[in-house]
């Protein structure tokens, strides 16, 4: 029986000596490295990674605070994950509300020792690999609302959506918890609980906060989509260990997650590049990257239930949804997301969901369906009412920390202060000295 990121989370439950009725499991050092390079790949996608590819897609007055933001929300996630977030995630549950989180029996890592295992890895490893996801999951909002929103709101209420929003549903997905058990759903590495629940809380924050003053007025074109690319390039690799790490170990699995994310990004660059060359008449670099973003995303939570061919429709399809949720959506709703956190992350990670629930099918290549599923009807269904939870949980956390944010600290800067550029007005810092 292949050993899956779920399987492992309810391990978790056991690991320490003060929760374990079983024997205690042998540390496998090849597991145990394996786990730490992904993570380490893991951790490469905030920083650098989202920093440069937000970075470059920000005004050249605001590239230094977007960069700043994503460096300061990154530590601020993995301080919380260590101090609640992974006990409310994978922490042992009693009582009614362990459907929902994992309770405060592994806060401040109570309990986690050296010789403390989850499975076959060391605790600390598993905490550290999870608190990665943590924190790219959070870094991801902070493109919804660039140039425009007070630093002391963003950290505000980025802390309080990872304690109410991140962990629980971490634990509803992969600790065995409300979501799994009952809608028994299909997410490896993170659609659910990684990118709609971020997405939704940076739609959330965007629509909250209100557009940007001199939006459709002057040119605010991407400063340095360079940067971009690189960034882009650095998620890219990163995403291997994302993914391929999932499995918690180095087996067949891995490997399958691993060549579906570097082939259904590559479909989906293309098709993105393809479709922009028709519509547009030029092929962009934005595009391909963006197209890149999109499959990694769309291929998060199928990458180990389906095979390559199914991967590479997803990249397609994958593709254009968020074409159209870059464009389309943004101008049907008239949300400032500035850099389409949603039209990429939530309606990729909405379309990956759900295609994991056909792809998986054996006779398409996967690798079968979930629990008592036994068609892809019922496991579409799965998927698509497990999103619709993730959903409407992050939106209630998100409307709420942003509200908390808005009376305490107050939400946005000034008129002035937008238009001077956050470097300045925020940092007093120049990006560039030209």
């Amino acid at each position: 029986m292949k050993v899956c990121k779920s399987a492992i989370a309810a391990m978790a439950l056991t690991a320490t000596s003060a929760f374990a009725d079983e024997a205690p499991a042998v540390l496998d050092r090849a597991d145990n490295g394996f786990i730490l390079m992904s993570a380490m790949l893991v951790l490469l996608m905030s920083i650098p990674g989202i920093g440069l590819f937000y970075g470059g897609l920000a005004r050249s007055k605001n590239v230094l605070s977007t960069i700043e933001q994503t460096l300061a929300v990154f530590c601020l996630a993995v301080i919380l994950w260590v101090i609640i977030g992974y006990s409310f995630a994978f922490g042992p549950t009693d009582g009614a509300l362990g459907a929902f989180f994992g309770g405060f029996g592994t806060m401040f890592l109570n309990g986690i020792t050296l010789d403390s295992l989850s499975g076959t890895l060391s605790e600390y490893t598993w905490v550290i690999f999870q608190g990665a996801f943590c924190a790219i999951s959070a870094c991801l909002i902070i493109g919804a609302t660039p140039g425009r929103i007070k630093f002391s709101a963003l950290l505000l209420a980025v802390g309080i959506w990872i304690v109410l929003s991140y962990a629980p549903l971490a634990h509803q997905v992969w600790g065995g918890g409300f979501i799994d058990s009952t809608f028994m759903s299909y997410d490896f590495a993170g659609g659910t609980v990684v990118h709609v629940n971020a997405a939704v809380c940076g739609l959330t924050g965007a629509y909250i906060l209100g557009r940007r003053h001199d939006l459709g007025r002057v040119a605010m074109a991407p400063h340095n989509l360079g940067l971009t690319y690189v960034g882009a390039c650095l998620l890219w690799i990163g995403w291997l260990g994302f993914n391929a790490g999932s499995e918690l170990v180095a087996d067949g699995v891995s490997s399958l997650a691993f060549i579906n994310t570097v082939l259904c990004p590559a479909t989906a660059a293309l098709t993105w590049m393809s479709a922009e060359w028709i519509i547009f008449k030029k092929p962009s670099t934005l595009g391909t990257a963006s197209g890149v973003l999109a499959g990694l995303v769309a291929i998060t939570p199928a990458c180990a239930f389906v095979g390559p061919m199914g991967s590479i429709v997803i990249g397609f399809v994958a593709a254009l949804a968020c074409l159209w949720g870059v464009h389309g959506f943004k101008k049907l709703t008239k949300i400032d997301d500035s850099m389409d956190v949603f039209g990429v992350h939530g309606i990729g990670a909405i379309v990956g969901g759900i295609l994991t629930g056909v792809f998986c099918d054996p006779s398409l290549g996967g690798t079968g369906f979930k629990g008592e599923w036994t068609s892809i009807a019922g496991q579409v269904y799965g998927q698509t009412v497990s999103l619709l939870v993730a959903i409407v949980w992050s939106f209630v956390v998100s409307v709420i920390a942003f509200k908390l944010a808005k009376v305490l600290v107050g939400l946005r800067v000034s008129t002035d202060e937008e238009s001077e550029g956050l470097d300045l007005a925020s940092h007093g810092e120049r990006g560039y000295n030209l």
